[in-house]
């Protein structure tokens, strides 16, 4: 027997119509409501698509660190990381984007659909200086459809929850998962004791 679902018909016959509530706050445009939602969030989630696959990359900055230009049009630093810029690769390739907002302590997270484009207009990119420091570049975002989606996702994770919150050192550390990953080749304790000067050296 099939259990695989593998048409829009089989999903609908099991999930049914949406609520006309589900619809109405899907809008075009950042409204009043939404431009709060984003001048509050400090972490944003980027996911993307190009040749090379899909790609889900975290940002993050003081809140509001996500400048709106208009209620059609957003601007991300892209702040220093790994260098494999590959939502930057995916944006040359496809310029379709999805934002995840998120804001500490608030269950309701704001969603964002819309089109990208990478861009290093001086003017722009000075807007987003931080200790003398500058973004290499900003990802430009055309809006195409915004709506907020509700706390349900939150709650039963207990997100936010301080009870639920996991030591660091419950897991493997960044060191030693290096470590692993090169074969025993790298250096892991010391990557480890050296990390919160490198991590706070390298934020811009």
């Amino acid at each position: 027997m099939n259990h695989e679902i593998d048409s829009v018909e089989q999903l609908e016959a099991i999930y049914g119509e949406p609520s006309e509530r589900a619809l109405w706050k899907e809008l075009n445009y950042l409204n009043e409501d939404y431009q709060a939602f984003v001048k509050a969030s400090p972490f944003v989630v980027l996911a993307s698509v190009g040749d090379r696959g899909t790609d889900c990359s975290p940002k993050g900055d003081p809140a509001g660190f996500v400048q709106i230009l208009d209620e059609r049009t957003l601007v991300i630093p892209d702040r220093p990381g790994n260098n494999r810029i590959d939502n930057l690769r995916n944006i040359i390739a496809d310029p379709r984007v999805s934002l995840l907002f998120l804001i500490p302590g608030v269950g309701e997270t704001l969603r964002v659909n819309g089109r990208a484009r990478i861009c290093v207009d001086p003017a722009l990119v000075s807007r987003f200086e931080i200790n003398g420091k500058l973004p290499r570049t900003v990802i430009v975002v055309s809006v195409d459809s915004v709506y907020f989606h509700c706390a349900k996702a939150i709650v039963r994770s207990r997100l936010w929850d301080k009870e639920t919150q996991i030591p660091r050192d419950a897991l493997p550390s960044t060191g030693a998962m290096h470590r692993r990953l090169s074969g025993g080749h790298f250096d892991g304790d010391a990557y480890d004791r050296n990390l919160p000067q490198h991590t706070a050296d390298g934020l811009y």
